[in-house]
């Protein structure tokens, strides 16, 4: 099974979620998005494959959003993808595709959806949110 998480280290639901994936039994294809921007066109791909729009995809919090004025909801897709093209933390994290599907996986537990073995075995996040309690029962 292919996995690929666009990741940022520095995220605590990123990390999370790729721990999950890691706990499935599966060595994700792990690119680090803000290191290596994915093009225009694979953003479209994903925003589309996980069934979102491109503003749906857009990080607010601790990005300029606002700086940039992209809370104008008459902004264009390719003005979007502009403002990601020059400044890629503006693009929400992670998004994880798998064969299953593509989802941003915000929460992180929401990759559990997509990966073909979801039944990971007892799962803490960084937090200490118990997501997975040890009898394998999910709680959220």
């Amino acid at each position: 099974m292919s996995v690929t998480i666009y990741h940022n280290p520095e995220c605590g639901t990123s990390r999370n979620t790729l721990a999950m994936i890691r706990q499935s039994g599966v060595e994700p294809i792990v690119i680090e998005y803000l290191k290596t921007p994915p093009s225009s066109a694979r953003i479209m791909e994903l925003v589309q494959s996980a069934d979102m729009t491109l503003r749906a995809a857009l990080r607010t919090k601790d990005t300029p959003y606002q700086d940039l004025g992209l809370d104008d909801m008459s902004l264009s897709d390719e003005a979007l993808l502009a403002a990601i093209a020059e400044h890629p933390i503006l693009l929400n994290r992670p998004f994880v595709e798998t064969p299953i599907g593509t989802r941003l996986c915000r929460p992180s537990e929401v990759v559990l959806d997509i990966l073909e073995n979801p039944e990971i075995g007892p799962f803490t996040k960084e937090d200490g949110e118990v997501i997975i309690d040890a009898s394998g029962q999910r709680l959220r």
